[in-house]
């Protein structure tokens, strides 16, 4: 189990992958490390605009298990948001502070079951966790990604997911957007008709999701109707790159 701690922490790195969502890196400097599960999250205490008081907001680690010394966050800019206001202020070279790490949504290690992620959004955060972290494995699970996005200016990570399916065996993706733009050649609609189509025997399957209220809703719904099987979930509000509304 793992213990909560406060951490102070500095920006070693921020990357800008779409128009609203960026990736922050940080290096531990006391505590130096950390341990935690893929697909937990860590919280910051930060300032309400709105009202003066300080609030609390929690983020996913997109980073693995391995990297100790180092985790990195996924932020999506929400206008007016406590949370990613404070985040998207952080420049490389400052400090800043958090609690954690905490939650009950992280990867489990039953090696007889395939994995199912599917996500929204920024909603990516923990999955992509929990994907770095099977890799590492000496037997990684045999894995599915569905990820729904609005349209090609939001798609980022690609690389790294063709990556990972074209070095290990048994790992599978497919990026939906609801709104492609002329130009498109992968899936166009919902991440849930996706598995409604190509998801059959669930009987050997576990199922991690991660993104808005109604994809986990109707995804669940969908997974209980073809049979039982053991689903993970994580709520993300609004999209929001964190498990808590902005």
């Amino acid at each position: 189990m793992t213990s909560i701690h406060r951490f102070t922490a500095k920006v070693i790195a921020v990357r800008q992958l779409t128009h609203d969502v960026r990736q922050i890196d940080l290096r531990l400097v006391d505590p130096h490390d950390i341990r935690f599960k893929a697909g937990q999250f860590i919280s910051f205490d930060v300032p309400d605009p709105r009202t003066g008081r300080t609030v609390t907001r929690p983020y996913s680690i997109v980073s693995p298990p391995s990297s100790t010394q180092t985790i990195s966050l996924l932020l999506n800019l929400v206008p007016h948001g406590p949370g990613s206001t404070y985040l998207f202020g952080l420049r490389e070279g400052d400090d800043t502070s958090f609690i954690g790490p905490a939650g009950n949504f992280y990867l489990r290690g039953d090696p007889t079951r395939d994995v199912l992620f599917v996500a929204t959004g920024t909603g990516i955060a923990p999955l992509r966790s929990m994907l770095l972290a099977n890799a590492e494995r000496p037997t990684p699970s045999r894995t599915t990604l569905f990820w729904g996005l609005r349209s090609q200016r939001d798609l980022y990570y690609q690389d790294e997911l063709a990556r990972l399916s074209r070095d290990l065996d048994g790992q599978a993706y497919i990026i939906a957007l609801s709104r492609p733009e002329a130009g498109w050649e992968g899936h166009s609609g919902r991440v849930t008709t996706l598995v409604e189509q190509q998801i059959d025997d669930v009987k050997r399957l576990a199922v991690y999701l991660c993104g808005n209220s109604g994809m986990i809703t109707e995804v669940t719904r969908i997974i209980q109707a073809k049979g039982l099987c053991p689903i993970f979930r994580e709520k993300y509000y609004d999209d929001v790159s964190s498990p808590g509304d902005e």
